[in-house]
């Protein structure tokens, strides 16, 4: 709306307002919106707060002025103030420029962009440049994600920053023939490539666009804002990237006056509602003093109000202050933060840690940018916390079955469709079929495939080849021939254990022998054997606790499958430091939901026997018919269920509408153990208002197959407030986890890093397959925690997975050390870029131990959004 100015007069009335919420009354009148078609863009309220006390609050639209425009209506108010009160009507010079007139030069400077030689059409190429496949979004370490119902609610926090460090930064800003803002935006830079935001880094930054001292007395909008984008690598040095910035600033302060909105239309094809385009952090430094008012007679006072609204993701503002000497006298800097995605305390955190980048700086600015340390003592202290693990005795799996089978000898071991094997039976067949395969010269060191149906069979052809003193190599009958084929040939095992349904080409093709437990001679050579227990003596060769158990071959989903050897004492020690959390016995009735191909196998099966409890095998048809599943819990009264997150969704869903039927199932479960992949917790809300989250406990735990399975413990609840994040919990016992960025530096809270694991747990690496030792020059990386790794971000007390969504995947890379190779997975996320994963492992034999370290000699980035 246009008006003549004496229409546009406004109520001066004085509004009475108890002084405790003069406050609360400005900013009401700043946060009501404007509709610029109805209503000039201009809102003045008189509040009187005492007889002599008053305060005049003065909202401006966007549209019709600036920051600068501010400072030139309060000297204009206080000039016609001291007129009025000296009796007499103010007085202005007439402006030579009315804001039409600038918008008319501003056109015509900028002129047609379809004529090339137009100050407009080279602006647009030069953006075309720079802004070329800008990322959507930043990465930040938001405490909640972004919504379809997002709202401008923003907060905003304080703080300064000391003289020292000022001086420190004009100093190098002297020296680097730079400007204290590019010292400030560099540092910026650095905060958020470590923050989540990678090396691709945009922030946006306000300009006044007053080139002429004409305008510089005229209210209007002038500033427009420009996009800053830098490059910033972890290994570049402070000064190096200070010189990179000048160069990005110089470029786009000369390229600045083709409007922002511009920018917006050209380079933002898909324009979301939910994040402000282009860039969602800001950066705002502010010239010269706050706005002073002095009026004649009266103790006046001008305050920025705080309006409580983040157009922004982080907008932040820097102020210079100067003692009376004029030297520099410190910052003063405000953060404001989008209150949908932020809380203050986090936002609180980022402000200490650019401070911390600030004095890093200017104390040395050839330090590398990524190794600033941006974490504070107790957050490291806090990352690298854990619980001691129990000492595990040297055993081996055999062992604690024999002795689990000798505690309860008539117990049931096995349920298997109709058959049910008591542990005298079950350590009988494994104790005759181990002495037909150490007959054929198996024992440990070597490698035996078991490709047996989910049977009764099976856990007795997994057992017997340990008892043998072997590692068994599962191979799923259900897989894809040529996934059989690839793993039978890499193994190399001796043999293949086999039942009557499991007699495939693909297994008869290899060459390697086949024993057929369904075949009538075989089970008639087995029935001759001995089923007493086989000790060393019956062995080949001695089985210790560190000789292999098994190898399981990874899914290949990015790459060729490899074979991950495990020994008995990680599979020992997983079970030995869990003791304490789950508290297993012999009562306890577990389902062997997985294929044995699959690693969770191993905690469902052995986590039955090794305590004297019943595994239950889930034949292929039930574990995905959920009804049926249910059912079977309610028979066998199951204690232990563990389930992929997407398979209990549909289990919860079947039992839901069993409930909701009137014919709610009788469950006995003690635990739901959740692992495989990225666990949604709202999904879990329905569960928890039906069941409580006591009976059953459910369980989040994350790990890899290169861990033994398990890495993480994480109890969760259906309570209010409980988070909704998807929290993989804490480290095992026993297990040394910490979260850390490519140079090894502990991340802060919420930031995405890679999880590295230590400890006896860990396996043993990738064998020699197939007779060939698997080298590449990767360099040994020294003197860091061993381990290996994984990605995640840690939380306070608990670990994060890298974003709120499920984890769709892992990216891999494989790297090796004197002739041993290891390989690093992680999840795929379009939060990750660029990272140099590491993989660390620990080997031990009987002779003694050692830690092998290697780094990655590339690079993987993914896109796939995840978790």
């Amino acid at each position: 709306m246009i008006l003549p100015a004496p229409d546009a007069a406004v109520d001066l009335t004085p509004v009475v307002v108890d002084q405790e919420r003069v406050v609360e009354s400005v900013a009401a009148t700043a946060a009501s919106g404007f509709d610029v078609r109805e209503q000039i863009p201009l809102r003045i309220v008189l509040l009187r707060t005492g007889s002599r006390r008053h305060v005049l609050a003065v909202v401006l639209h966007h549209i019709s002025a600036d920051g600068q425009s501010v400072e030139l209506l309060a000297r204009d108010v206080a000039a016609a103030y001291a007129a009025r009160a000296a009796g007499r009507a103010p007085e202005w010079d007439p402006l030579p420029l009315q804001y039409a007139d600038y918008a008319l030069w501003q056109r015509e400077l900028l002129g047609a962009e379809d004529d090339p030689q137009s100050l407009a059409a080279q602006q647009l190429a030069y953006w075309s440049d720079r802004l070329a496949d800008l990322p959507a979004t930043i990465s930040l370490p938001h405490d909640r994600p972004r919504s379809p119902r997002t709202t401008v609610s923003g907060g905003r926090i304080e703080f300064d920053v000391e003289a020292g460090i000022h001086r420190g930064l004009v100093r190098i800003a002297r020296e680097h023939g730079c400007t204290l803002f590019m010292v400030l935006h560099a540092a910026l830079a650095v905060l958020l490539a470590r923050l989540g935001a990678g090396p691709d880094v945009a922030v946006g930054t306000p300009v006044a666009g007053r080139g002429e001292p004409e305008l510089d007395d005229l209210v209007g909008m002038f500033v427009n804002t420009l996009v800053l984008r830098s490059t910033v690598r972890p290994e570049t040095t402070f000064t190096d990237l200070l010189a990179q910035v000048r160069e990005t600033d110089l470029g786009a302060f000369a390229n600045a006056d083709l409007p922002f909105e511009r920018l917006v239309d050209e380079f933002t094809s898909d324009r979301s509602p939910i994040h402000a385009p282009l860039v969602q952090v800001l950066l705002e430094f502010q010239h010269g003093e706050p706005t002073t008012v002095a009026m004649p007679g009266l103790s006046a006072e001008a305050a920025e109000v705080d309006t409580g609204v983040a157009k922004f993701d982080l907008q932040l503002g820097v102020r210079e202050r100067f003692d009376d000497s004029g030297r520099a006298a410190g910052l003063s800097a405000a953060l404001r933060f989008a209150t949908d995605l932020f809380d203050r305390t986090t936002v609180a955190g980022i402000c200490d840690r650019l401070v911390r980048i600030l004095a890093a700086a200017a104390a040395d600015p050839t330090a590398v940018v990524g190794d600033i340390e941006i974490t504070d003592e107790q957050e490291r202290s806090l990352a690298a916390r854990g619980r001691p693990g129990r000492a595990v005795p040297p055993t081996t799996l055999p062992e604690l079955f024999t002795s689990a089978a000798a505690r309860s000898p008539g117990a049931c071991a096995v349920v298997a469709g109709t058959a049910r094997i008591r542990y005298s039976d079950l350590a009988a067949r494994a104790n005759r079929l181990a002495r037909l395969l150490i007959g054929h010269g198996v024992g440990p060191a070597s490698l035996v495939a078991v490709a047996v149906t989910r049977s009764d069979d099976l856990p007795v052809a997994l057992l017997a080849v340990l008892t043998a003193g072997a590692a068994y190599v599962p191979v799923d009958v259900d897989y894809p021939e040529d996934r059989i084929a690839y793993v039978l040939a890499d193994a190399a095992p001796v043999c293949v254990l086999v039942d009557g349904g499991a007699s495939g080409s693909a297994l008869r093709r290899t060459g390697i022998p086949v024993v057929d437990l369904g075949d009538p001679g075989v089970a008639t050579a087995i029935g001759t054997l001995s089923p007493a227990p086989v000790t060393d003596a019956d062995r080949t060769a001695p089985l210790y606790p560190d000789s292999l158990a098994y190898v399981i071959y990874t899914s290949g989903s990015t790459g060729r499958p490899k074979g991950v050897a495990v020994s008995h004492r990680s599979v020992t020690t997983l079970f030995a430091n869990a003791a304490e959390l789950f508290r297993f016995d012999g009562d306890d009735v577990w389902t062997m939901f997985h294929s044995h191909a699959f690693d969770f196998a191993v905690w469902e099966l052995w986590g039955a026997l090794i305590h004297g409890g019943t595994a239950v095998l889930v034949d292929h048809a039930t574990a995905r018919a959920p009804h049926e599943l249910l059912q079977l819990l309610q028979d066998e009264a199951v204690t232990v269920l563990c389930q992929t997150p997407s398979a209990f969704y549909q289990l919860a869903d079947a039992e839901r509408t069993r409930t909701d039927a009137g014919d709610a199932a009788v469950l006995r479960l003690r635990y739901v153990i959740f692992g495989g992949e990225a666990l949604d917790p709202g999904r879990l809300t329905e569960w928890f208002s039906r069941r409580g989250d006591s009976a059953p406990q459910l369980v989040n735990m994350y790990g890899i197959t290169e861990t033994c399975v398990h890495v993480t413990h994480g109890p969760l609840s259906g309570a209010p407030g409980a988070s909704r994040r998807g929290s993989i919990g804490s480290a095992l016992p026993g297990l040394r986890v910490r979260v850390l960025d490519e140079r090894l530096h502990v991340v802060p809270p919420g930031v995405v890093g890679e999880l590295y694991v230590s400890g006896p747990q860990l396996a043993r690496g990738y064998p020699r397959l197939a007779g060939r030792p698997r080298r590449d020059s990767s360099p040994t990386l020294p003197g860091q925690a061993p381990g290996c790794t994984a990605p995640a971000i840690w939380a306070g007390g608990g670990w994060t997975a890298r974003s709120s969504t499920p984890a769709a995947g892992t990216t891999r890379c494989r790297c090796a050390a004197t002739g041993w190779s290891w390989e690093r997975w992680r999840p795929r996320s379009r939060l990750c870029r660029g990272w140099r994963p590491r993989w660390w492992s620990r080997t031990r034999d009987p002779s003694g131990s050692g830690w092998w370290g290697t780094r990655c000699p590339t690079a993987v980035r993914s896109s796939i959004r995840t978790r």
